[in-house]
């Protein structure tokens, strides 16, 4: 039987209802080229943020394509993390929604009585969620197998991936923050601990746990609780961690009760090695036994796969991507499209950026510039598009099957991910957001009046860009026609 709502029992209130949300939108007035709404140009001037460094296009995403505001569309500019755009669109065309990567595990020795007598290999496929709790059903997966005992060592096959050393803080000097991991074709946890401290007032303490565990590694199990009254304030300077010894993460300081629960992600201090801390580390948590040791290595020619252990699907890895600005996994995106390629050899920056190039001019117009996307995050320097480029990429999206998946992917103004703080628009903008020093962006879709869907991308490039957001949410209210 179908229900309806106590509120519309008649199809007369219906109507007005729904005719009332209509009218809290008003169609936005196409603005003369090089134009911006004087909302937008107040909030430019308060931030001392000239009009020559914003680019802007606003236009209808459906067949029409009806501009409502271009300003400096054809400027290359820094897009910061709203790359992440042209990254994971061209993964959902290229590999589609379907797509999932593979760990394939491998044995080389003989199974009696749960023992291994011989090596286990694990092969890095780029998966780029391999989570904690996702590391620890692998294992439990492996147990499966009947292996309780391996008498060798585990093995880490990383050739998937050919990329360059990188120092974890030469972006902005923040090697502990995880959002500067580097894509590895083993990717455990994004290379990063979570350590969790729960407040225990009756030991005086509170208790740490730290995710995923780590083989040969000192973690804390508690830290002692602040003094009565300390409020919650800069909680993290006021456990003085230390995390220069890889092998050895020390809590010196006291943990305020008034916090609660809070979770601490931090990077770990030798990145290079972390697989192999958590692979050990794991093993041994779900009952284990390793008789030799984790190390890096290949898988010997001719060994077939004991399982192949399937990630999470493509639009779930998007989603992650675009609602949070992920950055290792968008580089993941990008390196996986350079995976399998014609022959057949590990994948690099290069040869991904060069599929992205010919996928763009096929599939989005060798008319418009194709984007220098660096590493596919927007974590960087050089990087630059246009908005038109941008505009084209969004419209195309909008007219094919996986315009629902990259718009669902989006955060949703005043709902989630990086917009759910946001007070504008609130439900009416899917937009991806894009931050660095000098870089504020925001770029996606508006959902205008009487059912209409505006492609919308706008980026400031200036010393005070941080200051501009409130001229970015203008234009936002301005295109959903908001007063």
């Amino acid at each position: 039987m179908a229900s309806y709502s106590p509120l519309c029992w008649r199809l007369s209130v219906c109507a007005l209802l729904a005719g009332g949300a209509l009218l809290a939108q008003a169609q936005p007035v196409p603005l003369a080229p090089e134009t911006l709404p004087a909302t937008v140009n107040a909030a430019l001037a308060q931030a001392r943020v000239p009009a020559s460094a914003l680019a802007v296009l606003v236009m209808d995403a459906g067949d029409s394509g009806q501009v409502y505001a271009t300003h400096r569309a054809q400027v290359p500019v820094n897009p910061a993390s709203v790359m992440k755009l042209v990254t994971t669109y061209a993964a959902l065309d290229l590999l589609g929604p379907g797509h999932t990567w593979t760990t394939p595990v491998y044995t080389d020795g003989v199974l009696k009585d749960g023992v291994l007598q011989g090596n286990l290999y694990l092969q890095g496929g780029g998966d780029p969620k391999l989570v904690t709790e996702r590391l620890w059903l692998l294992m439990r997966r492996i147990q499966g197998l009947g292996i309780r005992r391996i008498a060798g060592d585990i093995v880490l096959d990383k050739r998937a991936f050919q990329l360059p050393p990188v120092d974890p803080g030469a972006f902005d000097g923040e090697p502990l923050r995880p959002y500067n991991a580097a894509p590895d074709a083993l990717l455990i946890n994004f290379k990063s601990v979570v350590m969790t401290f729960t407040p225990d007032p009756s030991n005086g303490v509170a208790q740490v746990a730290v995710e995923p565990p780590l083989g040969g590694v000192a973690l804390p199990t508690s830290v002692p609780l602040a003094a009565n009254g300390a409020g919650c304030g800069d909680w993290r300077g006021g456990l003085k961690a230390d995390f220069s010894d890889p092998l050895r993460i020390r809590l010196a300081g006291a943990y305020p009760a008034a916090c609660g629960e809070r979770s601490w992600p931090v990077a770990y201090a030798a990145p290079e090695r972390f697989a192999e801390r958590a692979v050990a580390g794991m093993w041994l948590a779900v009952g284990g036994q390793l008789d030799g040791q984790v190390r890096e290595g290949a898988v010997p020619a001719g060994l077939a796969p004991r399982l192949n252990w399937p990630s999470v699907p493509l639009p779930e890895v998007v989603r992650d991507v675009n609602k949070f600005s992920n950055n290792v996994m968008a580089q993941h995106l990008l390196l996986s499209l350079a995976l399998n390629n014609a022959n057949n050899g590990p994948a690099t920056f290069d040869g991904a950026r060069q599929r992205v190039a010919t996928w763009w001019r096929e599939r989005v117009g060798a008319d418009v510039p194709v984007p220098e996307i660096d590493n596919g995050a927007g974590l960087s320097r050089t990087a630059r598009t246009t908005a038109q480029a941008l505009g084209r990429l969004l419209r195309t999206a909008y007219a094919t099957g996986h315009m629902p998946e990259l718009m669902a992917s989006l955060p949703l103004s005043g709902h989630d991910g990086t917009l759910r703080r946001s007070q504008n628009a609130v439900g009416l903008a899917h937009l991806k957001t894009g931050s660095l020093n000098d870089v504020s962006a925001l770029a996606g879709y508006v959902h205008g009046a009487q059912g209409r869907r505006l492609v919308f991308v706008a980026i400031v490039n200036h010393p005070n860009a941080h200051a501009a957001r409130p001229a970015l949410q203008a234009l936002v209210g301005w295109a959903a026609g908001q007063p």
